[in-house]
Parts: C-alpha cells; sequence; structure tokens
C-alpha cells in the first residue's frame, strides 16, 4: 500500500500506480471483453462446455488457465454462483459487504445459489454502447430467493421467445484468450430447454 497525496500524510491507498498497472496487465481480457457479455445472438457455449476447465471446441486440448468476469462464479465440473449471505436475517449479496444492508449485522457466510431460475423481469435492449451487438435480453432472474441480474443467452431477443416466468439455467461461455492462453469465462441464464437439448 502507499501514501496517497491528495488524501494527506497517513491516508492509504489499496493499490500503488505501479500495483495498478501489473494488476491490469495481468488480467488484460477482463477490461476488453466486459461488454462481449452483453451479445444476445450469439450462441454460447453450455454450463458443461467448455467453461469446466476440461477442454475447448478447438480440438479437446487442456486449457492452460481460465479466470471468471466477476469473483462470484465458480466454475469446475458444476459452474455455479455464490453470495455472501447475512449469517442473521439471511440476505444475500454478490459484492462483498462491511455490513448487511437488510439489518445491519456484520457477519456472513459464503453460500451456493441456484443454478435455475425463474425470469421476473426482462428488457429488450436495442441501443448500446459502440461495438455492442443489439438486440440483446438483460434480465432479473429469482434463483430460488436470490436475486440475480444477468443476460438471457441462446434465446432470440424479442418476445415471442422470452417471458415472464420462463424457466432458465445458468450457463457459462468463453468470452476469448489473452496473448497467454489465460480463457475469460462470463455467465448468463439460457431457457432451460435449451440447455436440456444441447442447443
Amino acid at each position: 500500500m502507499g501514501h496517497h497525496p491528495a488524501l494527506g500524510e497517513g491516508s492509504r491507498t489499496l493499490l500503488t500506480e505501479e500495483d495498478e498497472e501489473l494488476r491490469l496487465r495481468a488480467r488484460p481480457i477482463r477490461a476488453t471483453s466486459f461488454t462481449w457479455i452483453t451479445t444476445g445472438n450469439v450462441k454460447y457455449g453450455h454450463g458443461h462446455g467448455s467453461a469446466n476447465g476440461t477442454s475447448d471446441e478447438r480440438g479437446g486440448d487442456q486449457l492452460s488457465d481460465q479466470i471468471t468476469l466477476v469473483d462470484y462464479l465458480e466454475l469446475g465440473d458444476d459452474p455455479h454462483l455464490m453470495a455472501n449471505e447475512c449469517c442473521a436475517c439471511g440476505a444475500k449479496f454478490f459484492d462483498r459487504r462491511n455490513a448487511c444492508a437488510s439489518c445491519g449485522k456484520t457477519e456472513f457466510q459464503r453460500v451456493r445459489v441456484a443454478g435455475d431460475g425463474e425470469v421476473r423481469a426482462f428488457t429488450i435492449v436495442s441501443y448500446a454502447a459502440p461495438g455492442v451487438p443489439v438486440p440483446f435480453v438483460a434480465a432479473l432472474v429469482d434463483c430460488d430467493g436470490t436475486s440475480v441480474r444477468a443476460n438471457l443467452i441462446n434465446v432470440e431477443a424479442d418476445p415471442e421467445h422470452v417471458s415472464l416466468g420462463m424457466k432458465v439455467r445458468l450457463a457459462t461461455y468463453s468470452l476469448g484468450e489473452d496473448s497467454n492462453g489465460t480463457e475469460a469465462i462470463g455467465f448468463g441464464f439460457e431457457p432451460q430447454e435449451a440447455h436440456d437439448n444441447g442447443k
């Protein structure tokens, strides 16, 4: 940690400029690939495809390394989301919390979030930043009581294919690789029938 002159003597920053530069160089694919998660008409891999760390689609070679787009996505044979659950009231949060926003208590435990869910709200996005393919579906998914904001993938972005109450399942997909072969993995939700049929 280093001193930050704008904050005064004794104030500390979490990262020095050199640390920040190293962090950005160590994970360049996160910064350059973040908007790829919003592409709606591209068919992504399923939860047990290239995202499980066993093989890729180019011929089954072992991947050297994988990183997730978000810290709360766990990979492996059964990709899933993890949340911080308040030990007092059971409220769940994906980001780090010093205290529960619901009850104010400060103790949390890591819990697995259900992979199956139901679409509670959605919007079809028709306009986005330059370079982001549209349309795509942004949704709020109820996963057994835990609300997850994510894009719907492997489904056409129109009202004939997306509806409130639609049953969906967590799916992971590759965002690409950096020059060292490290693959970035994102997540979304796909219709359960698409997952079951292996589309």
